[in-house]
């Protein structure tokens, strides 16, 4: 059996985990760098950084050392308490976001983050104006509410009843946008560049135009940038390309390279539409997170990810379009979509990819998924092409 798809050794029906991913063909044991080992020592180049969370690589040694620090120091306090690293870590996401000064609220997940973003439209629309419109194929978490702000319909059907308040109008088209606001509309909540919808771009102009859409309506305009943001798509959020400046911005997969730690930004003026007792987590933004967010921000900085990230993006692209098999590739940055000639089966090229040493995922049936951490270099770059290049050969 080849070394890259030996089965982790869990029969069917004896795996102690709930079959919600399907069973596992691999079990990593570590990692470093662009790369995975597997119990075997079989080695693994990784293009998809656990779906963009390990941006700076696995075991990046500066933010497991500030893990390792911060756990023989203090892990947990609640957030009755201030903590150093969590002051830290939201002075500079507030920073990083540039525009109006803003506060943050900690999370454990994209899904939280959204959660809080959600519950905090509401807050500041006031009683009688609750729904939040959200865009066909969007991805926002698997929270009742995040689910139901999902507009992805398969995938609410099992789960109703689901929470009232959220209508979703089709991605990219302004004019349906503009006719689903009512006046229950609290917010519009969108992806800068769509992720598990398939990386769909929308049209040059669109988020300007829904910007300014909810400040002449009233509405805030809050942007999930849980998979774009923190330098995956060149810049520091995936909003900057587009010189918008929404009232809320929410982060996760990045920060905390691997820990889990979410943020929801929102405008001071926005965010104090909260008061005390309106929302909580007992976990969020606590000390061992936070101090992970804090040293892999610091590195990112350091190594002016954003630039570098622009120049690899550029390199991923034109490599893999040139290969046979390819019909194409759309996004930015970091964050491709590959899509497949004739419509190839993603999965069945994943699964060839795996054997072959270089994880992929999926960005719809016939297009493939490549987020590779932001640290990767060129001549990995040229390794996973290569890869793939062999994989797509008939």
């Amino acid at each position: 059996m080849n070394p890259h798809t030996e089965a982790v050794g869990v029969e069917s029906g004896a795996c102690p985990l709930m079959p919600t991913y399907g069973p596992p063909s691999v079990m990593f044991v570590r990692g470093e760098g662009c790369w995975l080992w597997d119990r075997d020592n079989a080695r693994y180049l990784d293009f998809l950084s656990g779906i963009a969370v390990c941006s700076l690589g696995h075991a990046h040694p500066e933010v497991a050392d500030a893990v390792a620090e911060q756990a023989r120091t203090l892990c947990h306090v609640s957030n009755l308490y201030a903590t150093e690293p969590q002051m830290h870590v939201a002075r500079t996401i507030d920073r990083l976001i540039g525009g109006a000064a803003g506060q943050v609220f900690f999370a454990n997940s994209g899904a939280e983050a959204n959660e809080c973003a959600i519950k905090l439209a509401r807050r500041w629309a006031g009683h009688g104006r609750y729904t939040v419109i959200s865009a066909g194929r969007s991805f926002h978490g698997r929270t009742l509410a995040t689910l139901h702000a999902t507009g992805q319909a398969e995938k609410h059907e099992a789960f109703q009843p689901l929470p009232e308040g959220f209508r979703h109008v089709p991605w990219d088209d302004i004019a349906e946008m503009d006719k689903a606001i009512d006046d229950t509309t609290a917010a519009v909540l969108l992806e800068p560049i769509q992720g598990e919808g398939g990386i769909n771009m929308a049209s040059d102009g669109y988020l300007r135009a829904v910007s300014k859409l909810c400040r002449d309506r009233g509405l805030l305009f809050m942007l999930d940038e849980v998979q774009t943001g923190l330098a995956r798509t060149g810049r520091w959020f995936a909003h900057h390309h587009d010189g918008v400046e929404p009232d809320v911005v929410t982060m996760a997969k990045a920060l905390g390279n691997g820990m889990p730690i979410g943020a929801c930004w929102a405008r001071s003026d926005v965010a104090a539409a909260f008061k005390p007792g309106d929302h909580a987590t007992t976990f969020g933004g606590q000390p061992l997170a936070a101090s992970a967010a804090k040293a892999t921000l610091e590195v990112m900085e350091k190594l002016d990810l954003p630039a570098r990230v622009a120049a690899a993006g550029e390199a991923v692209r034109s490599a893999v379009e040139a290969l046979d098999g390819v019909a194409g590739v759309r996004g930015r940055g970091l964050l491709l979509a590959v899509e497949l000639a004739e419509k190839r089966p993603a999965a069945e090229v994943v699964a060839a990819a795996m054997a072959a040493g270089l994880v992929l995922g999926t960005a719809g049936v016939s297009a493939l998924r490549i987020a590779p951490p932001l640290i990767i270099s060129d001549a990995e770059i040229a390794h996973g092409v290569a890869v793939l290049d062999k994989v797509l050969r008939p």
